[in-house]
């Protein structure tokens, strides 16, 4: 359930996971150019909360090229799951349903999105029954 010792990703760690599970193992500048393409950023600062990252062991560094590149440790399934769990703990009392409940009235899901989501619910029926 809800680990304090395993870190939490803060907003802006987010933006640079989401790129490194996308790109795979990015060098600093490799990272930089995708974060720009939506947000003025500088080389500074995507470097030191790169630097951070690793600290906090969200992201490790291989220093043997001439150019570090970076590497996320949790793949993104695991840690939006730990995310997501912490979440239901913090603020939905421990319920699934309520957050998403919560979260179906907060923002309407497409068709897809509803159709993806009946997929998952017939498959937890079905080994309800099984």
């Amino acid at each position: 359930m809800n680990d304090p010792d395993r870190p939490r990703p803060t907003p802006a760690e987010l933006v640079i996971l989401r790129i490194l599970w996308q790109e795979g193992p990015s060098t600093v500048r490799e990272v930089l150019q995708v974060m720009q393409r939506t947000r003025a950023t500088g080389y500074t600062t995507v470097l030191k909360t790169l630097q951070i990252m690793t600290a906090k062991g969200l992201v490790r560094c291989d220093p043997r090229e001439r150019t570090h590149v970076f590497a996320a440790v949790t793949p993104e399934r695991q840690m939006l799951r730990r995310m997501v769990r912490d979440l239901i703990d913090r603020a939905c009392e421990g319920s699934a349903a309520k957050l998403v409940l919560h979260a179906l009235d907060a923002k309407r899901p497409t068709e897809a999105e509803l159709k993806e989501i009946r997929t998952l619910l017939d498959g937890f029926e079905k080994k309800q029954t099984s």
